[in-house]
């Protein structure tokens, strides 16, 4: 069996109870939502009634070149053509000769227009080109030919509306792949926040949602719908999830849940939902790391403040004892680190191999992290189960402004590590010339030998 269709297979029986509860089909099938699947047909409906109609009886130039494009007639295109009319002439809202041709799929006048320099991306005034409305009507063939005349595939009309929106919520699915093979984007959302997942998911169109989650996650680790929805921050996708009674704590393979993956991404209007919804601000993925750690990591400020605001442990430790305050320091984001310390965070915790926070400072050199540190009352001479100071790290790394802070704020540049190794020793192993220089100013014996 294809890969493809084992994937599909698999999404499909993933999520065959989300798609049937009666909830998401019903609730989000009716009103609003309804009103909103509706739209994207009356745009067409409203565009061909102002102006010369292409259904009309006008004996008009313009309005007989309509009618001939929408019937399929090369003939009658081609004479009209010769006779000098305006190859992309519209009506009073913006609907000409190739959107309607496309429309019904009459590729012979689509080919023949564009040969004859149609605009490809020329748009109704509601901002919908060609390939808006053949992907709409599901004509794949009229889409191939328009893609590869240059048509733009993430074209976004006035209310948001791409082509693979349409596609996705008119159950095209061989448009849909068509149209991600060829660049289009589908983090793109409408106006009001839907995107080509979000509206497939409200349709029930399970072959479109295996199509979108497969190329999503396309060479890489596969991730739930949730997940995805999450690092997109697609709130819509997310809601229609969790309408179905999704689990908020589902967890990847790799076990983490999709709070972790907001966190990561600092995709805050995600994260509130699925802490309403009843999100583990605390579930400890592999390795023990929570939300906290990864937005600590990652210097996702707002995030951090979401997270403590809905009890996150700011003590929390890792496997290997790492705290969020480790975390940040570890990766320089002076404001979490600034925070986390406001909020009690505990300056004092080690790893199991006994680094501080400001241990974690000195390996990045992070200077700023670590002077917040020192201003928080961490120890500056604090060692490790190595007996390694924050400054036998920094000259190890040889970052001079950190070794410099570390003295400045009186560092011992004479402290023994395990087998008596000094700062000035370790810096001279390394070949750090700036920071020997630097030790031997703040007076780093050059005759401690090692045991």
């Amino acid at each position: 069996m294809p890969r493809r269709q084992r994937l599909m297979q698999s999404s499909l029986k993933y999520y065959a109870m989300m798609f049937r509860n009666t909830v998401l089909n019903l609730s989000f099938k009716s009103s609003l939502n309804m009103q909103h699947q509706i739209s994207v047909f009356q745009i067409l409906r409203e565009e061909e009634k102002t102006g010369f109609s292409a259904t009309d009886d006008s004996t008009d130039g313009n309005a007989s070149f309509l009618r001939a494009a929408r019937a399929g007639n090369v003939e009658k295109i081609i004479e009209h053509l010769k006779g000098n009319i305006d190859i992309n002439t519209s009506n009073a809202n913006g609907l000409n000769a190739l959107h309607l041709a496309s429309k019904e799929g009459n590729v012979n006048v689509v080919t023949e227009l564009l040969k004859r320099g149609a605009n490809v991306n020329a748009a109704t005034k509601k901002g919908n080109t060609a390939l808006h409305i053949a992907s709409l009507a599901g004509q794949e063939e009229v889409v191939r030919v328009l893609v590869q005349a240059g048509a733009n595939v993430n074209s976004q009309s006035q209310n948001g509306f791409t082509p693979l929106y349409m596609a996705a919520q008119e159950n095209h699915d061989s448009v849909v792949s068509f149209l991600l093979a060829n660049g289009a984007n589908q983090s793109l959302a409408t106006e009001d926040g839907f995107t080509p997942l979000a509206v497939a998911l409200q349709q029930g169109h399970d072959k479109v949602v295996a199509v979108l989650l497969e190329n999503d996650t396309k060479g890489r680790v596969r991730l739930p719908a949730l997940h995805i929805a999450a690092k997109k921050d697609d709130c819509k996708a997310a809601t229609l999830l969790l309408q179905s009674d999704h689990n908020p704590d589902v967890t990847s393979k790799s076990g983490f849940t999709p709070l972790h993956i907001a966190a990561h991404y600092g995709n805050e209007n995600i994260a509130k939902i699925l802490l309403s919804k009843g999100a583990d601000v605390n579930y400890a993925a592999k390795h023990q790391i929570t939300p906290l750690h990864v937005a600590s990591k990652w210097g996702k400020m707002n995030m951090v403040v979401l997270l403590l605001e809905n009890g996150a442990n700011i003590e929390a430790s890792t496997r290997d004892g790492l705290t969020p305050l480790h975390c940040a320091a570890r990766s320089g984001h002076d404001q979490v680190v600034d925070l986390l310390l406001e909020k009690g965070a505990p300056f004092l915790a080690k790893t199991k191999n006994g680094l501080a926070p400001l241990h974690m400072a000195s390996q990045g050199d992070h200077v700023d992290s670590a002077r917040i540190l020192l201003y928080h009352k961490a120890p500056v001479d604090d060692v490790t189960v190595d007996y390694l100071t924050a400054l036998h790290v920094a000259a190890h790394c040889g970052h001079v402004k950190v070794a410099k802070l570390l003295l400045d704020r009186k560092a011992d540049p004479n402290a023994r590590a395990l087998n008596g190794f000094t700062p000035l020793h370790i810096a001279c192993k390394k070949n750090r010339i700036k920071v020997v220089e630097l030790l031997l100013k703040h007076g780093a014996s050059i005759e401690a030998t090692t045991e």
